[in-house]
């Protein structure tokens, strides 16, 4: 199959530092990215094991023609993934020529390290982390259905609905078919994690959203009511974007910005498939966007989730497991934008409430931006202090700094992220409206299920601050 001479065109890409995993299976044009992401990062992660089988087995050397990354990618299918799909193919023949051999090697690879599992086989960086027992959080799309629907589809399908989560033990435990309510977003679903739900027709229909709890953060605490006027200064690839426009339920205007042009034509494509009307796409630096600009006089919410180094991300943990801190060069450069962008977001004038967002664990671009930011508008914004039971916050680097929120794969169950909400110092006039736009931390009921399970969920209208912080 062309996946597999594809992956290997990545993975060869990847070692001459031509770009990241994810960079380039979306670059290659691949049809099925999730298949192609998948392939190549469980390659990458057992590569030493499987140059160990190569060489010991001789492939290379009995097969003059086949190339090593293509080797190392049919390799991993056959002993280690799903085996071959199709099995049909050239190479495919090829290498079932010598699967008895490549089987033995293996064997005895792991009888020279005294493991039996495969995993076993990996270093200790390359060993499964908390960042793979993450669970599978979808968002329902509520711009086109309702959690309630969504839940009696996958019932039907056989999923067992397991009601509202109490903990994250309660998420920690999923395994097989269950899913369960979030304890703390109404509107998102979670199931076992490696979860693959890119082939369901829910999603592909744009009633559903993949993604991560701590990415749903940054609309939720905008909570920008229906009518508003909304900037989403960085906004591709799109997922915070139509999670704005749900929340707005399409009534009002979402300016979004962004610099790509390719990352903008998947975003116009992602928000067709949700249903998003309310949302004008542009190519623009949002920088170079004028706060005087009478299209922008209304804008009092804006969300600013800026380039950044993207140490948080789940896949750069997967991609490249037990990988460092960014450069102190490359940090400083990306606060430094972090920050331009922050401080220009400021300026607007009707501005009310702004959330700034990272995927970073760096300091630098995260605390350090925001007290920068709020030095430089002394008296005129301040941090507003939102979710007070969330379990991990902001490093005491400055005063306030504790109402900032932190996500990571140990504390949070999440992508690693950052969060801080922006609010102006009120003013006349401006109390009243600052208070509706605060977000409702009531937890809507739990869609109906069985009474036996319906007494194991949290009781509705129950604060989610009255549980113990561990339960986050």
């Amino acid at each position: 199959m062309a996946v597999y001479g594809v992956a290997a065109a990545v993975l060869a890409g990847v070692e001459s530092r031509q770009g990241s995993i994810k960079g380039l299976v979306y670059a290659s044009g691949f049809q099925n990215v999730k298949q192609l992401y998948a392939l190549v990062c469980e390659t990458q992660r057992y590569s030493a094991v499987l140059d160990a089988v190569i060489a010991g087995a001789g492939l290379l050397s009995a097969e003059k023609k086949l190339r090593p990354h293509l080797a190392k990618v049919l390799v991993y299918d056959l002993l280690l993934g799903r085996g071959f799909r199709g099995g049909r193919g050239r190479w495919q023949r090829l290498l079932h020529r010598h699967q008895a051999r490549l089987k033995a090697e293996l064997a005895r690879l792991k009888v020279h390290r005294g493991v039996s599992r495969n995993e076993d086989l990996l270093e200790v960086g390359s060993r499964p982390g908390p960042a793979t027992q993450v669970p599978r959080f979808v968002r329902v799309n509520t711009l086109k259905t309702c959690s309630d629907d969504a839940i009696d589809y996958f019932k039907r399908q056989g999923f067992s609905y397991q009601g509202r989560a109490s903990s994250l033990e309660d998420l920690r435990a999923l395994k097989g078919k269950c899913f369960l309510l979030d304890l703390l977003l109404p509107e998102l679903l979670v199931f076992p994690a490696q979860t693959d739900l890119h082939e369901h027709p829910l999603y592909q229909a744009g009633h559903l959203i993949l993604q991560d709890k701590a990415s749903c953060l940054p609309a939720m605490l905008l909570a920008p009511p229906p009518g508003s006027h909304v900037i989403d200064a960085c906004a591709a690839p799109g997922n915070k974007t139509s999670h704005l426009a749900a929340l707005l339920k399409n009534q009002g205007k979402i300016f979004a910005f962004d610099l790509d042009a390719k990352r903008l034509a998947s975003m116009a494509t992602l928000l067709a498939r949700a249903g998003v009307s309310c949302c004008e796409l542009a190519e623009e630096d949002f920088l170079a966007v004028s706060p005087s600009d009478q299209r922008y006089c209304q804008v009092q919410y804006i969300l600013l989730d800026p380039s950044c180094s993207g140490s948080g991300m789940l896949s750069r943990q997967l991609e490249e497991p037990g990988a460092g801190t960014p450069s102190k060069e490359r940090l400083h450069a990306l606060a430094g934008f972090q920050q331009r962008a922050l401080c220009h977001a400021l300026t607007f004038p009707s501005l009310q409430r702004l959330v700034y967002s990272t995927c970073s664990l760096c300091q630098e671009e995260n605390e350090d931006v925001v007290q920068g930011a709020l030095q430089q508008s002394p008296g005129t914004f301040r941090l507003a202090p939102v979710l007070p039971c969330w379990p991990h916050r902001g490093l005491s680097t400055f005063p306030g700094a504790e109402h900032c929120l932190r996500a990571s794969p140990e504390t949070t169950l999440t992508g690693g992220f950052f969060v801080a909400v922006l609010e102006r110092v009120e003013v006349p006039g401006s109390v009243s409206q600052a208070k509706a736009s605060a977000p409702e931390l009531l937890p809507s009921p739990a869609p109906k299920r069985k009474k036996r399970q319906q007494r194991a969920a949290a009781a509705p209208g129950t604060l989610p601050c009255t549980q113990q912080e561990g339960n986050w």
